[in-house]
């Protein structure tokens, strides 16, 4: 078309009412998701947003988790909370229901309720509900995403495979060679990094990768337990662990406490995350700090700018971890001579 079509030639295209055309456009949830679906292609295709200027939203910021259920999120809720503060915003905060990030259902009721922004955290959003998102100037910046949300996605991270080689290089500073590796998921950017950071430090070091060492857990305290255990009573077991969170971490204490082991004189122990529990468990444990708190505020204040319009320069945002060493890390035991 030379012209833009009007309401009405869409919906005639679309097969449906130009009062449904309406609804879609301005984010009412009671359209079926095919109808909703054909009528955003065409919306999309004639080029129609709503006018930034017209937009209407509500005071609130959507923070979506993948899962809620650890210190870990206390941790984000406090930063975009600290964020929000002074913004005159509320927080929905909600768990996505399906495995790897939220579905159509919860992008009908974010067109409802239009908030000012969206935060997701370690979730994937498939490109179909962020062009739905887009569409109604709804701006969201995913932080830790657990995969690769692209160039043209607002993210923020920190940098992991610096953190992973940090961790390792100390345990190698210590004078251990025998390092195990407890990761996370490796569908999950955060975990590949790490683990990565791991097989670095060990390459400079000259020390060949050991498959036998490593184990894939799930970031949960029983998966450390669990695959603590295995690592734990293999015939040439581990002097030292690198658990790829805090509470994997704990999970190996454990482990290590049901074997008789003692941290850090039989075994050293590093995490990853400085969620506040690392520091009160006994012994304290040395970890790599991921600065949740701070990423969450950076992410909430991202969001905010985009909603006013604002484009930051640069739309990816790593923020730095650093290692807090404390007193699960020791030299390993001199071994008899042979």
């Amino acid at each position: 078309m030379d012209r833009a079509a009007t309401l009405a030639e869409i919906a005639q295209e679309a097969g449906v009412s130009a009062p449904t055309v309406s609804k879609v456009l301005n984010g009412r949830a009671d359209v079926a998701p095919a109808t909703r679906e054909r009528v955003e292609e065409l919306l999309h295709r004639y080029g129609y947003r709503r006018r930034r200027g017209n937009r209407q939203t509500s005071p609130l910021l959507e923070l979506v988790f993948h899962e809620l259920e650890s210190a870990w999120a206390v941790e984000v809720i406090r930063g975009v909370e600290n964020a929000v503060r002074d913004e005159g915003l509320s927080i929905v905060l909600s768990e996505s229901a399906e495995r790897h990030g939220p579905g159509q259902s919860w992008v009908d009721g974010v067109l409802a309720r239009r908030p000012t922004g969206v935060v997701l955290v370690l979730s994937d959003l498939d490109r179909s509900l962020r062009e739905q998102l887009a569409r109604r100037d709804i701006p969201f910046v995913v932080l830790d995403p657990a995969g690769d949300p692209g160039q043209e996605v607002p993210a923020v991270g920190t940098t992991n495979w610096d953190g992973g080689l940090a961790a390792t290089r100390h345990l190698l500073d210590l004078g251990h060679r025998r390092i195990g590796l407890l990761g996370g998921p490796a569908r999950m950017m955060c975990s590949r990094a790490r683990a990565d950071g791991y097989r670095a430090a060990l390459d400079m070091a000259g020390i060949p990768y050991d498959p036998r060492l490593v184990r894939e857990g799930d970031f949960h305290h029983e998966s450390g337990r669990l695959l603590g255990l295995e690592l734990l009573r293999l015939p040439e077991r581990p002097t030292a662990v690198f658990a790829g969170n805090d509470l994997q971490a704990l999970g190996l204490y454990e482990a290590a406490r049901e074997l008789g082991l003692r941290i850090p004189e039989d075994l050293s122990v590093v995490g990853f995350d400085d969620l506040p529990l690392a520091r009160w468990v006994g012994p304290p444990l040395t970890t790599v700090r991921q600065p949740l708190t701070e990423m969450a505020e950076t992410a909430t204040r991202l969001v905010i700018d985009l909603a006013r319009g604002v484009r930051p320069g640069t739309l990816r945002v790593d923020l730095a971890t650093s290692l807090v060493v404390r007193s699960s890390t020791a030299a390993p035991r001199a071994q008899p001579a042979a």
